[in-house]
């Protein structure tokens, strides 16, 4: 059976309670399916995932969630921001939080991406994906 939007949302808030000392990786992707794909891949590798379709979303659940430890962002957002944009604004409200920039349309020009972020070109191996994730995520306290 599928689980709705809204009994995700409670198992995500349910892993902040049960195991609050492991960081929270954020997958911001406004293409559902690339989403799910990407959250499947990182739960599968022992990350503890909350997702957002946009930016907005994604801001919102930082301001809320101060376990998020690093934030996988896709590029190419509906809204008023692009994910070079939302990284280089992350980088200023949240400097600890590692920040992955994904793409299978553009590259980063010079200056499109803060120092400290991280850009990976689609399509990525899972495993690669994995050991970028690792890198960006402060270690478990």
């Amino acid at each position: 059976m599928a689980i709705s939007p809204f009994e995700e949302l409670l198992d995500a808030e349910a892993d902040v309670d049960a195991g609050g000392e492991k960081p929270v990786l954020l997958v911001i992707d406004d293409e559902v399916l690339v989403r799910i794909v990407e959250v499947d891949i990182l739960r599968e590798a022992g990350f503890r995932v909350a997702e957002a379709q946009d930016a907005d979303e994604a801001f919102e659940m930082l301001r809320r969630r101060p376990e998020i430890g690093a934030v996988l962002t896709d590029v190419d957002m509906p809204g008023s921001l692009n994910g070079f944009e939302f990284a280089r604004l992350v980088k200023q409200g949240w400097p600890e939080v590692g920040v992955l920039a994904i793409s299978g349309k553009r590259q980063p020009a010079p200056g499109d991406l803060p120092e400290g972020v991280d850009f990976v070109q689609k399509p990525i191996r899972s495993a690669a994906l994995v050991d970028r994730i690792r890198r960006l995520l402060p270690p478990a306290i």
